[in-house]
């Protein structure tokens, strides 16, 4: 049967776009369905201000009269111009498995692309590296943390088939809480806390936490400059991210440690990982899903480190292994059993390492992929 490709027009068109996923992995176990009040916010140009500095178009694939795969296309007009490249974004690639779907959808965003002047794809790539990215290529029995994508194992392959290569792969360790701290951090942490005048700011209350916000934000976009997918926020995008995740951290797993002056050095933002609650409530928040996502969050034995970022002049000074430490305390005291690290860039090696040294165990990999136009 032909397969038509149509641009997401109408209010219609975007909730069958939104809620098409749900229907392709109806039996899918392990896959996670996102929070839909957060995607109608993220889909919306008068919300979502990344709209205003890129060039986007949504699509749907239609076969027999029923949708059966979905696409983004993004260009990102701020990161090209910062980094001086002609590139455009695949994103929320999702179909049926059919080759002839998954090839309909990328040669529209492809011819999309080319119209406008770019010179390659990559993806899956959103706006920024905050939203989900990269197709898992390892791991596929691990658990689904939020904020990551879960794919069949024949997306990658079809991806492959259809010309694509290697752009950038992502790793996520997990990490078994150890019953006491190892002792080579403990005595690190003693000796910096004697020899530095630094201060360790913990939070009982989210309240306590919101002055923080954008000393934080402000550290990542110093710290982020040269991470791959990453762009400078803007006051207002500080505030609309903080937004998105404020409502379920847990402020007893966010660590900043200022100098004596106030100055953010360093920080680290863990929560409990949620997703379970979320498959439970079908991303829906009413009538009942809110109550599901809460008791997950009461009952979970796994923490998701999100955020992270030491202060340039500051690095390899052991600033890390406070973070570390602390967490890792508060984490034992909740009683929680597993950290997974989310995603790390493959050639970040100092972060790789911190995960490494404590026995963290590589256990998903994530890859964006590539293509000239």
């Amino acid at each position: 049967m032909s397969i038509e490709i149509r641009e997401v027009k109408t209010a219609k068109d975007l909730r069958t776009y939104i809620y098409l996923p749900e229907k392709i992995h109806a039996n899918h176990p392990n896959w996670v369905h996102p929070l839909y009040i957060d995607e109608k916010v993220f889909y919306n140009p008068k919300k979502n201000k990344s709209f205003s500095y890129c060039d986007t178009v949504l699509a749907l694939a239609w076969k027999d009269g029923k949708p059966v795969g979905r696409i983004m296309g993004i260009i990102n007009n701020r990161y090209n111009e910062l980094h001086q490249e002609r590139n455009a974004r695949f994103a929320f690639l999702d179909c049926e498995k059919d080759l002839n779907v998954c090839r309909a959808l990328l040669e529209y965003i492809e011819n999309w692309a080319r119209n406008k002047g770019m010179i390659k794809l990559v993806g899956p790539l959103a706006f920024s590296d905050k939203d989900p990215q990269g197709f898992l290529i390892e791991g596929f029995n691990e658990r689904v943390v939020i904020a990551t994508n879960y794919n069949f194992p024949w997306m990658p392959e079809f991806i492959e088939k259809l010309g694509y290569a290697k752009e950038v792969d992502l790793v996520s360790y997990k990490l078994i809480i150890p019953e006491e701290i190892p002792e080579f951090y403990t005595k690190i942490y003693e000796r910096i806390m004697v020899n530095h005048q630094y201060v360790l700011q913990e939070f009982t209350t989210k309240k306590e936490l919101k002055p923080w916000i954008v000393p934080i934000f402000r550290l990542i976009n110093e710290a982020y400059a040269d991470i791959y997918g990453f762009i400078p926020l803007q006051e207002k995008e500080m505030y609309e991210l903080a937004g998105r995740y404020l409502p379920v951290l847990d402020p007893r797993f966010i660590k900043v440690i200022t100098s004596p002056e106030g100055e953010v050095l360093a920080f680290i933002v863990a929560m409990p990982e949620l997703s379970e609650g979320i498959r439970k409530a079908r991303g829906r928040l009413l009538p009942f899903g809110i109550f599901h996502i809460l008791r997950e969050s009461k009952r979970t034995k796994m923490l998701t480190t999100l955020l992270g970022a030491i202060k340039e002049p500051y690095r390899g000074k052991g600033l890390d292994s406070i973070l570390a430490i602390k967490t890792l305390e508060s984490a034992k005291k909740a009683g929680m059993e597993l950290i997974d690290s989310h995603l790390i860039l493959e050639h970040n090696t100092r972060m790789r390492a911190e995960y490494e040294h404590v026995n963290g165990i590589l256990h998903k990999r994530y890859r964006i992929f590539q293509k000239p136009l």
